[in-house]
C-alpha cells in the first residue's frame, strides 16, 4: 500500500508491504469559519470572564506566545485577539515570544509568523531565559523550588498566554502551563523542570497530566504568576484550526487536552518488530532535536531490540553547535549518555532530549531518513536510511520474513500505546 509522509514542507509516498498497520489520527474537523470560532470563544470560555471584560482600557497587556518550532497559526490569532481588544492601546501591549532555552526568533521568521501589522504596531519580545537581568522570582513551587519568570510578563497588568495542544513526550501534552513554565521562565527554573530525575519519572509521558511531576512545577508557577486569559487551538495535520479552548490557563488546557486525547490516543494489542514513524512535517521537523518527539512516540509499540525508522527532514540540522549536539557526543553508547546524564552533578541545557532519546536508543534500533550527512547520523547514534525506496526494500523484506509493521505517518500527534 502507498502512505504519504509528511516529510519538511512536502510529502514523501512510500510503498509499505501488504499487512502493514497505518495508525492515524483522527482529525478534528477543520472548523468553517475560524474567525467567527475564535470570538465565540473568546466570549463564551471555560472559567473565566469573557476576554474583553479581562483587560481594561489602560492596562498594560502582555500576550504570550510560542516560537517558531511550533506550528501555532499567530498570524490569524493575534489580530482576531486585538479585535477583541480593540479599546486598549496598541501601545499598551507587548507580544513575548515565550521561546523557553531556544534561540531568538530572528525578525524575518517573527514577520513570517506574526505579520507586518502586528510586527510594526506593537512591541514585540523574544524572551532571553539566560540574561538574569529579566528574570524576577515569583516564589517557589510546592516542592520548594524558586520559581523565576520573565519581568515583562510579570509586570504587566494583565496576561494572555496563546499555545496549541497536542500530545507531548513528557509534559503529556503540549500548551496551557508549559506557556509560562518553560516558556518564559529563567534558565534556572527550566533545568530544574527538565532534571534527570523529573524526566525519568514514569508518570511524565505521552498523554499523562494528573500526577505528572513536569504539569505540576508548571501549574505552580502559573498559579504564582497566573494569565488573565489563555487562548488554545487544536490543528489538523493540514495546519488548520480544528478547535478553540479558551479561558482559564489550565481549566480550558484541560478541556482541549481530553479533546486531543481522544483524536490522537490509539490502543495497540501488541508491540510490533518494526514502526514508521514521522515528526509531522515542517515546522516540527526542522532539526533532529524536534524529531526525537517522533521517535519517542512510537517507542512504546516497538519490541525490545525492535526496530524504529524516522522519517524527518532536519532541515536546521542536528543542529550542529547546540547543546543537545554536544551531549550527543560525550559518550560512545546510548547507555553511557544515561549514565553521565543520571550521574551527580551533571547539568547541561537540552540533556533531557538526549536522555529521552538514549533511553529509547539502549532497548531499540532507530534508523533516520533525512536532510542530514551519514555522518552527523552516525554521532547521533542512529544508523541513516539512504532513500524511501531503499526503506520500502528494508521493510518488503521484514514482511517476508513475517516481522510486523506498523506505520504512524502524523508522528508526535499520533500516540499509540499497549495495553
Amino acid at each position: 500500500m502507498k502512505v504519504k509522509l509528511p516529510y519538511g514542507k512536502n510529502f514523501l509516498e512510500m510503498d509499505f508491504p501488504p499487512g502493514t498497520l497505518c495508525i492515524e489520527p483522527r482529525f478534528g474537523k477543520p472548523l468553517d469559519d475560524e474567525a467567527a470560532a475564535a470570538f465565540d470563544s473568546f466570549r463564551n470560555p471555560t472559567g473565566s470572564a469573557p476576554l474583553k471584560e479581562c483587560i481594561r482600557a489602560g492596562e498594560s497587556l502582555v500576550i504570550v506566545i510560542s516560537d517558531n518550532t511550533r506550528p501555532v497559526p499567530n498570524d490569524r490569532i493575534l489580530p482576531w485577539i486585538l479585535k477583541e481588544l480593540d479599546h486598549v492601546k496598541r501601545s499598551n501591549i507587548t507580544v513575548l515570544v515565550g521561546t523557553g532555552s531556544h534561540n531568538a526568533v530572528p525578525q524575518n521568521e517573527l514577520q513570517r509568523m506574526l505579520g507586518t501589522d502586528i510586527v510594526e504596531s506593537v512591541s514585540v519580545i523574544n524572551h532571553d531565559a539566560f540574561s538574569e537581568g529579566d528574570m524576577v522570582s515569583v516564589g517557589c513551587d510546592s516542592r520548594g523550588r524558586e520559581i523565576f519568570l520573565n519581568r515583562h510578563y510579570v509586570a504587566a497588568d494583565r496576561k494572555i498566554t496563546v499555545g496549541f495542544i497536542e500530545p507531548h513526550f513528557f509534559a503529556g501534552f503540549s500548551g496551557g502551563p508549559k506557556s509560562v513554565l518553560p516558556g518564559v521562565a529563567g534558565i534556572a527554573t527550566i533545568m530544574d523542570f527538565h532534571s534527570a530525575m523529573m524526566i525519568a519519572d514514569p508518570s511524565a509521558a505521552w498523554g499523562v497530566l494528573d500526577g505528572n511531576p513536569l504539569q505540576e512545577m508548571a501549574g505552580s508557577a502559573v498559579a504564582l504568576s497566573p494569565p488573565d486569559f489563555s487562548v488554545h487551538v487544536t490543528l489538523d495535520g493540514m495546519k488548520r484550526i480544528t478547535g478553540f479552548f479558551s479561558g482559564d490557563c489550565i481549566e480550558s488546557h484541560r478541556k482541549g487536552s481530553a479533546a486531543v486525547r481522544e483524536e490522537s490516543m490509539f490502543p495497540c494489542g501488541a508491540p510490533f518488530d518494526a514502526v514508521v514513524t514521522t515528526n509531522s512535517g515542517f515546522p516540527l521537523d526542522r532539526n533532529l532535536y524536534q524529531a526525537v518527539k517522533g521517535i519517542s512516540a512510537v517507542s512504546s509499540i516497538v519490541k525490545e531490540g525492535g526496530d524504529i525508522y524516522c522519517v524527518a527532514e532536519c532541515s536546521d540540522g542536528v543542529p550542529a553547535g547546540s547543546p543537545f549536539h554536544e551531549i550527543l557526543g560525550m559518550g560512545e553508547t546510548p547507555e553511557e549518555l544515561l549514565a553521565m546524564i543520571n550521574g551527580p552533578g551533571f547539568s547541561m541545557i537540552e540533556q533531557w532530549q538526549v536522555q529521552k532519546l538514549a533511553q529509547i536508543l539502549a532497548e531499540k534500533n532507530v534508523y533516520l531518513y533525512s536532510g542530514l550527512p551519514a555522518s552527523h547520523v552516525r554521532y547521533a547514534h542512529m544508523e541513516p536510511i539512504h532513500s524511501p525506496a531503499g526503506l520500502s526494500s528494508i521493510l518488503k523484506e521484514k514482511s517476508l520474513n513475517n516481522e510486523s509493521i506498523a506505520v504512524v505517518p502524523w508522528g508526535p500527534v499520533t500516540i499509540p500505546y499497549l495495553v
